[in-house]
């Protein structure tokens, strides 16, 4: 039976007298019913980021007269909230990687908001369908996608046009393109022509040229498959042509440093490269697969409400006024630079028709997430990524490397069943 949390944050709110020491263990203030009640918002962001958290709640706590919201950052949050849970000192809301929901929602850290969204008639279809998605498991909703990203070509504008290069728009112009703005110093990579350090993106290469990460009943992996090698063969003919080197721009930002005249990134970046003097940069949707499979992966945050918060109704005004309501995403926008993951409020004109953010925005309508199985971060962490490494530094073949991840990858996912 599914708990209600309004009358579960009524209990809590009228037994809660005293102020325990120490916001940052969870607590969520006096509770006596003079002035607004206080929601204590848990998060991993910290350093500047810490500054565009407070401006939003201030945002919402100038709008209503009930709540007010404070933000206390913290340093592996999931880890930090199931030592709460174990506490009950919980905070009331946290700033949620989706991405982990899966994982921990069967751990009993997180409620279902399952009757606030009934009660209050939300549409979900106000948000990106696959970021709604990772917040679900089991056929319940344990939070509400609130930013979304990812990976969209950046081109340095000023190389290209030295090299007489145009963005561009497949693999077979990514890889005449990567070669024409490769330039060495004898043997010396001087300048790559395209990044190549994240084996992480594989997902969406794979996605490119057609194949997927798991089979259609989400029980074994997919990805051991000739669109698999597919990728790993395209990776291999770029690095035959040189146009990257494994530790290539280890020491700094190659890009922001006109050092990398390409590569896949999300829209974080653009505010630190906003900021270099003399980079002229450009963003473009990613390159096609061979036969003109468009592929993107989606990431990004949520609001989610930890069991036994003492204030989850004043958790879900909060979450409730930041993600449906259009106007205060892009506000947050403008703050953060984070794309909302309300379609509306990612549609305005201030993504949109921005040089920068339109590519990013346009990737969106086709964006996937990644497997929302319980097993896949570690299929992803364990078995793939460490494989892709290996055949990235030329220890094993595409074949090897594909094999081993597949079959560490089925047994992760048949222990998690």
């Amino acid at each position: 039976m599914k708990k209600n949390l309004r009358a579960l944050a009524v209990v809590a709110t009228a037994t809660l007298a005293v102020t325990v020491a120490g916001c940052a263990s969870g607590d969520t203030g006096d509770g006596s019913g003079d002035g607004p009640e206080p929601v204590v918002m848990w998060g991993s962001w910290s350093g500047d980021q810490v500054a565009q958290l407070e401006e939003q709640a201030a945002r919402f706590n100038e709008s209503q007269d009930d709540y007010e919201v404070s933000y206390v950052p913290q340093e592996l949050v999931e880890e930090k909230l199931l030592t709460a849970l174990a506490g009950g000192q919980v905070p009331d809301v946290v700033l949620w990687d989706r991405y982990q929901t899966s994982l921990y929602a069967p751990k009993g850290a997180l409620a279902s908001i399952d009757e606030f969204m009934d009660e209050d008639a939300v549409d979900t279809s106000v948000f990106y369908e696959p970021a709604l998605g990772e917040m679900e498991v089991d056929g319940e909703l344990y939070g509400l996608p609130l930013l979304v990203d990812n990976r969209s070509l950046l081109f340095n504008e000023t190389l290209l046009a030295d090299a007489g290069v145009t963005p561009p728009t497949n693999w077979d112009e990514l890889k005449t393109a990567a070669e024409a703005l490769t330039v060495k110093d004898g043997g010396t990579l001087a300048q790559a022509g395209l990044d190549l350090s994240d084996p992480g993106l594989f997902n969406m290469y794979l996605a490119q040229a057609g194949g997927q990460l798991l089979n259609d009943d989400e029980t074994k992996t997919a990805f051991n498959s000739p669109e698999g090698l597919e990728v790993l063969e395209f990776w291999q003919g770029l690095l035959d042509a040189g146009v990257y080197q494994q530790g290539f721009g280890d020491t700094g930002d190659s890009f922001a440093e006109g050092r990398t005249a390409m590569k896949l990134d999300g829209p974080w970046a653009l505010s630190t490269l906003d900021k270099v003097d003399g980079l002229s940069y450009g963003v473009v949707q990613p390159p096609a697969g061979p036969n003109g499979d468009k592929g993107a992966y989606m990431g990004g945050f949520g609001l989610v409400i930890p069991e036994g918060a003492k204030n989850a109704e004043g958790a879900w005004e909060f979450m409730k006024w930041w993600t449906t309501e259009a106007e205060n995403g892009v506000a947050f926008g403008e703050i953060s630079g984070w794309i909302p993951a309300n379609i509306e409020a990612a549609n305005d004109a201030y993504f949109t028709e921005d040089e920068h953010y339109a590519a990013f925005i346009e990737a969106m309508n086709y964006a996937q997430t990644r497997p929302n199985v319980q097993g896949f971060s570690d299929v992803e962490g364990k078995a793939l990524v460490p494989a892709l490494e290996r055949f990235l530094s030329g220890e094993i073949s595409a074949e090897q490397a594909l094999k081993e991840a597949q079959e560490q990858g089925d047994q992760i996912l048949e222990q998690n069943r």
